[in-house]
C-alpha cells in the first residue's frame, strides 16, 4: 500500500509540475514581449515595480520563470538592480496569490477549466489564443493534481509506515526548513512545494509547526533556481539572485524562533490546517517585503561591491574598440566607434539571416538566438552612444563633429532593424510555428528574396557608411521604392487569396504580408543611413510631396 500511495504520490506531483509548466509557458508565449517590455520599462521607482512584480507573477504563477527573465535584465543592465529587487519582492507576493485561492477546495473548476480551454484551442485561429487556451488547460491541469494529491493523501492515516516516516523527517524544524528547501529547488515551484504542503498538513501527517517550518523551506528553496542558472556568468548577473536569496535567508532566520508562537495565534483564529499554511506564506512575503522596500538602496550597493562588474572577452556585447584613453583625442576616438559600429552591423546582419532561416524550419531555438543576438545589439548601441557623448568637444574639429552625427544615427537604425526583428518578424515566425503553418516553396522563395536583398542593401549601406559614396546611397533611397512596389503587389495577391475563401492559404498569404511589411520597413531605416550623405552633396529633396 505504501508503495502505491508514492506512486500516486509522484504522479500527481508531476501533474502539478506539467500543469504549471503549461500555465507558465503559455502566458509567457501569449504575452512574452509585452511582459518583457513591462518588466524593463516598469521601474520608474520601487514602489511601482513592486506592483509591476506582483502582477507579472500573478499572470505566470511562478516567480522562478520572472526571476529568471528579470536577472537577464539586470545583469545586462537594462534594468537597475534597485528597482530589479523591488520587483522580486512583488514576484514573492504575487506567486502566493493562487495559494491563497488553492488552500480552498476549487477542484469542481477544473473539468471546466479544462473543457473551456480545449474548445478553444481547437477552434481559436490566432496564436495568441491558443496561447491562452493551453493555459487554461495547465490551470486545469494544475486543479485536478491539487484534488489528486488530496486523495492520494487520505490513505496516508491508515498507513502506519508512511505515518512514521514524514513526521519523522519533519519532527526537527530545521531538517524540515532543508528538506522543503531541496524540494521546491527540485521542483523550481514554490507554488508546487506549497500545495503539496497543505496535502500533508489537511490530512494530519506533519503537526502545524512542522508546516510552517516547511513552509520557510519553501520560500528558501523557490530562491536557489535563478542562483543556480546565473552560476559560471559574470558576477553582475549574480546580484539579483543572490540579493532574492538573502532576502528570503534573513527572513527565515527571523521568522524561525517564532514558529512555535505564530502556529498557537493561527491555531487561536481555528484555520484548517491549509489555509493557516497559506496564510503564513502571504504573510512572511509581505512582511519581507515591508521590511525590505526601504532598504533596498543600500542592499543593492553592497551588492555591487560584492559582485563587481567583470569584462568578459567571451561576451559578445562587451565592446572590443571603445577604448576610453582616447576620449581625449577624438580623430582616434571616432575610428573606434566607428570599428565598433561595424561589429554592430555584423550582429543585425546575422540576425537577419536568422529571421530568413525561421521561416523554413520549426524551431524555437532559432528564434531564441535571434532575441539574444537582439541583447547585445542593445548593450553594444548603449556602449557606443555612451562613448561618443563623452568624446572632449572642445579638441573636435568640425570634421569629427560630422563623423560623430553620422555614427549616432547610423547606430540608431541598426537598433530599430533589431527591434523589428524581434519584435515583428520573430514574433511572426512564432505564429507559424504555433500555427503549424507549412510556406510553399514559392512563399519561402519570396521571403528568401526580400531578405536576402535587404541583407544586401544593409552590407551597402555599411561601405556608404565607411566610404559616403553617394551614387551607393542613391541606389540605397532607390531600393525603398522597389519594397512599396512589392508591397503593393502582394497587398492585391493578398485580397484576391482572401475571395478565394481558402483558409490555410489565406493564414499563410497574411503571414507573408506581415513578412513583407516588417521588412519594407526594415529597408526603409537602411535607406535612412544614406540621407545624410546626400543632403551633404545636395542630392535630396526636403519633401516627397507634389507643389501644389
Amino acid at each position: 500500500m505504501a508503495a502505491s500511495i508514492l506512486l500516486n504520490l509522484s504522479g500527481s506531483i508531476a501533474l502539478l509540475l506539467w500543469g504549471i509548466h503549461m500555465l507558465s509557458g503559455s502566458v509567457q508565449r501569449a504575452l512574452g514581449s509585452n511582459l518583457r517590455y513591462l518588466l524593463s520599462v516598469g521601474t520608474r521607482n520601487r514602489f511601482q515595480a513592486f506592483f509591476v512584480g506582483l502582477g507579472v507573477t500573478a499572470l505566470l504563477q511562478s516567480s522562478t520563470a520572472t526571476a529568471m527573465m528579470l536577472t537577464s535584465f539586470a545583469g545586462s543592465g537594462v534594468v537597475d538592480l534597485v528597482p530589479s529587487l523591488a520587483i522580486m519582492l512583488g514576484a514573492n507576493v504575487g506567486t502566493t496569490l493562487i495559494v491563497q485561492i488553492a488552500a480552498f477546495d476549487i477542484s469542481l473548476f477544473s473539468p471546466i477549466t479544462l473543457l473551456v480551454g480545449l474548445v478553444l484551442f481547437r477552434r481559436a485561429r490566432r496564436s495568441d489564443i491558443r496561447d491562452m487556451a493551453q493555459a487554461l488547460i495547465g490551470l486545469g491541469l494544475m486543479l485536478l493534481a491539487l484534488k489528486l494529491l488530496t486523495e492520494t493523501m487520505q490513505p496516508v492515516e491508515a498507513s502506519a509506515l508512511l505515518r512514521q516516516i514524514l513526521p519523522s523527517l519533519t519532527q526537527d524544524h530545521f531538517a524540515a526548513i532543508i528538506l522543503t528547501a531541496i524540494v521546491a529547488w527540485a521542483a523550481h515551484s514554490s507554488l508546487a512545494s506549497m500545495l503539496f504542503i497543505m496535502s500533508l498538513a489537511n490530512t494530519g501527517t506533519v503537526d502545524p509547526i512542522s508546516t510552517l517550518a516547511m513552509v520557510l523551506g519553501a520560500n528558501l528553496g523557490s530562491a536557489l533556481n535563478p542562483l543556480f542558472a546565473s552560476l559560471g556568468e559574470n558576477p553582475s548577473h549574480l546580484r539579483l539572485p543572490v540579493g532574492n536569496l538573502l532576502n528570503r535567508v534573513i527572513g527565515c532566520l527571523l521568522i524561525w524562533p517564532f514558529v512555535g508562537s505564530i502556529s498557537g495565534l493561527l491555531g487561536e483564529w481555528h484555520l484548517a490546517p491549509a489555509p493557516a499554511a497559506a496564510l503564513f506564506h502571504l504573510i512572511f512575503n509581505l512582511t519581507l517585503a515591508v521590511l525590505s522596500i526601504g532598504l533596498l538602496g543600500p542592499i543593492a550597493r553592497g551588492l555591487m561591491f560584492i559582485l563587481p562588474e567583470r569584462p568578459s572577452v567571451d561576451d559578445p556585447a562587451t565592446p572590443q574598440f571603445l577604448a576610453e584613453s582616447a576620449l581625449k583625442t577624438p580623430s582616434v576616438a571616432v575610428s573606434n566607434a566607428t570599428r565598433e559600429v561595424l561589429r554592430m552591423a555584423g550582429f543585425v546582419e546575422a540576425m537577419l539571416k536568422g529571421s530568413r532561416d525561421s521561416f523554413h524550419k520549426d524551431d524555437r531555438n532559432n528564434i531564441e538566438n535571434v532575441k539574444k543576438l537582439d541583447d547585445v545589439v542593445d548593450r553594444l548601441f548603449e556602449a557606443i552612444q555612451r562613448y561618443v557623448v563623452a568624446i572632449d568637444s572642445d579638441a573636435s574639429n568640425k570634421d569629427d563633429a560630422a563623423r560623430i552625427s553620422q555614427i549616432l544615427a547610423f547606430v540608431i537604425n541598426l537598433e530599430h532593424i533589431g527591434d523589428i526583428i524581434v519584435g515583428n518578424l520573430m514574433n511572426t515566425s512564432a505564429k507559424r510555428i504555433n500555427s503549424k503553418i507549412k510556406f510553399p516553396s514559392d512563399v519561402l522563395a519570396e521571403t528568401d528574396a526580400m531578405h536576402s536583398r535587404v541583407i544586401g542593401n544593409l552590407q551597402l549601406a555599411i561601405s556608404v557608411f565607411m566610404f559616403g559614396d553617394p551614387d551607393a546611397a542613391r541606389s540605397l533611397v532607390a531600393a525603398k521604392e522597389h519594397f512599396r512596389e512589392i508591397e503593393r503587389d502582394m497587398t492585391q495577391r493578398h485580397f484576391a487569396i482572401m475571395r478565394k475563401g481558402i483558409l490555410e492559404e489565406a493564414e499563410a498569404s497574411s503571414l507573408l504580408l506581415d513578412i513583407t511589411r516588417d521588412v519594407k520597413r526594415i529597408e526603409a531605416h537602411v535607406a535612412a543611413s544614406a540621407q545624410n550623405i546626400l543632403e551633404a552633396s545636395g542630392q535630396l529633396r526636403s519633401s516627397r510631396l507634389r507643389a501644389l
